[in-house]
């Protein structure tokens, strides 16, 4: 196994503004897990990679339900502080959903080496799912780390994966704790 650790949509529009998005304080308890694994990723080279909204100023987007955040260019479309980046790490926007989606993930991905994914981060339900599925999608194996996930409601979250923990693709596609991530990798 050839391993990235990808972080989605950690923004500061999200985990740093006075009027946060109902998903902040699940986003703001597991930076610590993130942190973590992160950590231990870089000490064994493991590509670490941000992946993070980047909308438009009335971004087609925005005419659902979902309110105005991460517009490029501006300060909340950047990383949260609270999350430890280094400069080995690797950012790369994303314009809708997916951190595949109209990006060079794949490519950066193969230029690495990597054969599978390790998905964290916002929202367990939307983004880190589609980057799951996008993921297997493009032959890379995929796992949801569940301690490093949120969604704007535990049981959102729990019943997402739910739907995954036990699959046809497995083990192309597992959920798991960060240290049971960690532990393969010995």
């Amino acid at each position: 196994m050839k391993p990235a650790v990808v972080i989605i949509d950690m923004v500061k529009d999200t985990l740093d503004v006075p009027d946060p998005l109902p998903i902040a304080a699940f986003a703001q308890a597991i930076v610590p897990a993130i942190n973590r694994l992160t950590e231990e990723a870089r000490k064994r080279e493991i590509p670490v990679i941000f992946s993070t909204d980047s909308f438009l100023d009335e971004d087609f987007i925005f005419k659902g339900k979902m309110k105005e955040h991460s517009i490029r260019g501006t300060e909340g479309a950047e990383i949260t502080d609270r999350l430890v980046r280094v400069p080995t790490d690797i950012w790369l926007p994303k314009r809708r959903f997916s951190a595949f989606f109209k990006t060079d993930l794949d490519q950066t991905l193969r230029l690495y080496g990597v054969d599978t994914l390790a998905v964290t981060g916002i929202a367990t339900h939307w983004c880190v799912l589609t980057t799951v599925m996008d993921a297997l999608s493009h032959d890379f194996s995929a796992f949801f780390i569940e301690d490093c996930c949120a969604s704007h409601k535990p049981e959102v979250h729990e019943n997402t994966l739910n739907c995954y923990r036990n699959n046809p693709l497995h083990p192309l596609l597992q959920v798991m704790t960060a240290d049971e991530f960690l532990q393969q990798l010995n």
